[in-house]
């Protein structure tokens, strides 16, 4: 048995950073984490995508406008699904509401996590759609910043992930 699993062999010595570390880590899959750093940036995406084809399509593809709207509504839902998690969470009360619209529909057939899976893909995809057509261009200034903060939050809170569970798995 590891160290930090049988505590006779623990005397007291590393203790408190194994609380730590076991906090950190509870830290990281709390709603409130999740939603601030993965569920919100990916609303901000789909919302600035959806703007992003409504300004692109009117008036010249109205279609596309359409699309943009039901785009901007999907984050809408998205978004207030999230802030009810991330409430919840620190309001200690239970919900057995998902983070996304998606992740919804999958608890129907059971399978929200691979629902939640796709939605990640399909936020991934619009992210590459709005790099490579270009669109990224067409976002104003505070859109464009709001666009930076969300990837910035992804990103960086990927990355702090990433390295505690590499420091973790070192020890």
């Amino acid at each position: 048995m590891p160290p930090e699993q049988n505590p006779e062999q623990n005397r007291g010595e590393s203790r408190p950073s194994i609380l730590s570390a076991d906090r950190i880590q509870k830290f990281f899959i709390r709603p409130f984490f999740v939603t601030l750093t993965i569920g919100i940036p990916f609303c901000i995406f789909k919302g600035l995508f959806g703007l992003t084809a409504i300004q692109v399509g009117t008036p010249s593809d109205p279609i596309l406008a359409d699309f943009g709207w039901i785009v901007i509504i999907w984050a809408a839902i998205d978004l207030a699904m999230n802030a009810i998690r991330a409430a919840s969470d620190l309001l200690h009360i239970p919900t057995r509401l998902e983070y996304c619209t998606l992740a919804e529909l999958g608890r129907l057939v059971r399978r929200p996590m691979v629902f939640l899976a796709v939605d990640t893909l399909l936020s991934f995809s619009i992210i590459c759609l709005m790099l490579w057509s270009g669109w990224i261009m067409q976002l104003t200034q505070p859109e464009a910043y709001l666009w930076y903060a969300a990837t910035t939050l992804n990103l960086i809170s990927i990355s702090l992930v990433s390295l505690y569970n590499e420091v973790k798995r070192g020890t």
